[in-house]
């Protein structure tokens, strides 16, 4: 997976539908999640179209390693921009981390509907929710 960097770096150049056709892209790049993970528990409130996040915590170094997927294009797009901001960092990092200060850049409140960017702050929390639980242990 990209970093937020490169992906802000190529985004910056694109205008109008070639960001959506990055965002489709970003979307495509996850890793897959099994279907066994997409259940009511990984399910992102608040969001237009299905949305699920699983967490995990990469063995010895307590970095944080999410699976997540949509059952829409663009939004799983969205959803990669989210997980690019916070994967494979400290779990006490994401925690404390402004997500969406970093995500600013993409201004994705007005190249995109309200209804594919209405969950965002739902899956932000949730992703600093879990980093936080785990910070503590």
């Amino acid at each position: 997976m990209r970093n937020l960097d490169d992906i802000r770096e190529e985004y910056e150049f694109l205008e109008g539908d070639e960001r959506y056709r990055l965002l489709i892209e970003l979307g495509r790049e996850l890793e897959d999640m099994p279907d066994a993970l997409k259940t009511d528990a990984t399910l992102v409130r608040g969001c237009s179209a299905a949305v699920w996040v699983y967490p995990t915590e990469t063995a010895g170094d307590g970095a944080l390693h999410f699976l997540a997927d949509s059952n829409a294009a663009i939004t799983k797009g969205i959803v990669a921009l989210v997980i690019a901001a916070v994967q494979d960092k400290p779990a006490r990092e994401v925690a404390e981390m402004d997500v969406t200060g970093a995500l600013e850049p993409f201004d994705l409140k007005n190249q995109l509907s309200s209804n594919r960017t209405q969950g965002v702050p739902n899956m932000i929390a949730l992703v600093k929710q879990h980093a936080a639980r785990l910070a503590l242990t």
